[in-house]
């Protein structure tokens, strides 16, 4: 199966003021489409070729990292764009979610809190996390293009933290990109989808 670069699921001015249309034309049509094509060159003749994007991203991890850190980044930028929606954030999380989030990490505040805290301390690039691992909820971050798959553990949110996703919006100011990330763009409905599947 090769890479390809999926539409954003809302037009490039609809996440704004949260988001520009000028980070979304370079992050999506630029960096995520750069990803999709390395991919597409390094995945030539190795074992992985033809294989779902999950088995390249875990199997070349440790392995082949030129192929690991462009499917690694391409996984996590497809459900980048479907994890944010114009009008989201907030705390209208799903029923079931809302619950395992306050058993598992005390409140949904405490979550928001930790994991804004995870993506402000992730030294350089990399994402922060909402995973499901041994069955429980937690928050994780990582280096480049790893996500909690290679760890374990099945991602349910993710933010991008390389610089190129707020540096145009916010300059240095890495934790207000975060803030407005969870009060206003998080899809909470695909967080949950994604929740429902990983629980099962």
């Amino acid at each position: 199966m090769s890479f390809s670069l999926p539409d954003l699921p809302y037009a490039y001015d609809a996440l704004a003021p949260y988001m520009s249309r000028e980070t979304l034309e370079y992050h999506h049509d630029k960096h995520h489409l750069a990803y999709v094509n390395n991919g597409n060159n390094l995945l030539k003749g190795t074992e992985w070729e033809g294989k779902p994007l999950e088995d390249v991203v875990k199997g070349s991890f440790g392995k082949n990292a030129g192929l690991f850190n462009n499917a690694g980044q391409h996984y996590n930028h497809i459900h980048f764009w479907k994890w944010m929606k114009p009008g989201g954030g907030g705390d209208k999380i799903p029923g079931a979610l809302e619950k395992k989030i306050v058993g598992d990490l005390g409140s949904v505040a405490k979550m928001k809190e930790d994991f804004v805290q995870a993506g402000v301390t992730q030294f350089g690039s990399g994402w922060c996390w909402l995973a499901v691992k041994d069955g429980k909820i937690a928050v994780m971050k990582t280096a480049n293009g790893e996500s909690p798959l290679v760890h374990g553990a099945q991602p349910i949110l993710g933010c991008d933290v390389w610089e190129h996703s707020y540096y145009i919006d916010y300059r240095n100011r890495r934790p207000d990109y975060l803030k407005a990330f969870v009060d206003h763009l998080v899809n909470w409905e695909h967080v949950g989808e994604m929740f429902d599947k990983a629980s099962k």
